[in-house]
């Protein structure tokens, strides 16, 4: 009986996967003509996300559940990923449809630089919330800047996710060669904070947005023990690499922290390939705004997402499936 339900579970899964990728039931491809904002057939999209305490991962879920909560017959799934970059390498790949990403991240992707070596064939559906790049200490190590993490071990995020992307950046501004001024740990963001709390890390990078579970619960239970940086005189470096980048504030009722945290802020977009079908990307946009307030009851970063700014995503490109959906969802009533 134990073999038989470990194979029926097996076969679930690759089924659930395959849905994501290759099965007949997968979104198709863009051929051209009107967008009708309709899915006629069953259709199943997968939705890269990000950690598991992060804030991509409770938003997506949540974005699954409304899209299938729609009505329609587009159906998602989201999956536990290591973020932007290989949220955007796998959209590419037709591993997933959609991706979260940061706008720096995607910036590279469509130019072809940083973690690129081409340009990726994307389209934004918006821009989403805004990511804050939180930097924390161990209060006892010793460090006051980035400058002062030679020699640490320091977490620089995921590997291929956009908060390895700003750490490095970030500590080569600082004038540190990631790869031997520091004791990198490429750690998801639950090994992270355990990391710091139990004192095998004295450093961490992490991008996202407000607030982060993660950072809550190493915020809460590590009270005293742990503190902010304020990174913001690496801005104007920051800035040569990417425009993107600019000063924001983690105000102090967030996490609880003695005052507001100054820090740089990025932009999130979600992201698709440039072919996917155009009803499918409309369906998928229009749920985005439809059911917002859904989605702020999974995470309070949803709030941001606005009509306002929903086509900054510069300089990738709107799908244009997202385009239909947003000048319908802005036509006067």
């Amino acid at each position: 009986m134990r073999r038989t339900a470990s194979a029926v579970a097996a076969l679930v899964l690759v089924g659930g996967l395959a849905s994501c990728g290759g099965r007949q039931d997968a979104a198709s491809t863009d051929a051209g003509g009107a967008v009708t904002c309709e899915v006629d057939q069953e259709t199943r999209v997968g939705i890269a996300t990000g950690n598991a305490t992060g804030v991509y991962f409770a938003l997506g879920n949540a974005y699954a559940e409304q899209i299938g909560a729609a009505g329609g017959k587009l159906k998602a799934t989201a999956a536990e990923t290591g973020a932007s970059v290989q949220n955007i390498q796998q959209v590419v790949a037709g591993t997933y449809n959609v991706a979260f990403a940061l706008a720096d991240t995607a910036a590279d992707a469509i130019n072809g630089t940083g973690s690129f070596t081409s340009k990726q064939p994307i389209a934004a559906l918006a821009r989403i919330h805004t990511n804050y790049t939180h930097v924390i200490v161990r209060s006892g190590a010793g460090i006051k800047d980035v400058a002062g993490m030679r020699g640490k071990r320091v977490s620089t995020g995921s590997p291929k996710s956009g908060t390895e992307v700003i750490a490095n950046r970030m500590l080569t501004a600082a004038g540190l060669d990631p790869a031997k001024d520091i004791s990198a740990q490429k750690l998801d963001l639950t090994k992270t904070v355990d990391g710091l709390k139990n004192g095998s890390i004295d450093a961490m990078f992490w991008s996202g947005g407000l607030p982060t579970p993660g950072i809550t619960d190493l915020l809460t239970t590590a009270a005293g023990k742990v503190e902010f940086l304020d990174v913001t005189p690496l801005l104007p470096d920051l800035q040569k690499i990417n425009p993107v980048y600019e000063a924001g504030t983690v105000p102090a009722a967030t996490y609880r922290t003695p005052a507001d945290v100054p820090t740089v802020i990025v932009p999130n977009f979600l992201l698709v390939r440039d072919d996917l079908d155009p009803d499918v990307a409309c369906v998928l946009t229009r749920v985005l705004f439809d059911h917002k307030a859904q989605l702020e009851q999974a995470n309070a970063a949803a709030k941001e997402i606005s009509l306002d700014t929903a086509r900054k995503t510069d300089p990738v490109p709107l799908h244009r499936g997202a385009v239909k959906a947003l000048d319908d969802l802005n036509a006067p009533k």
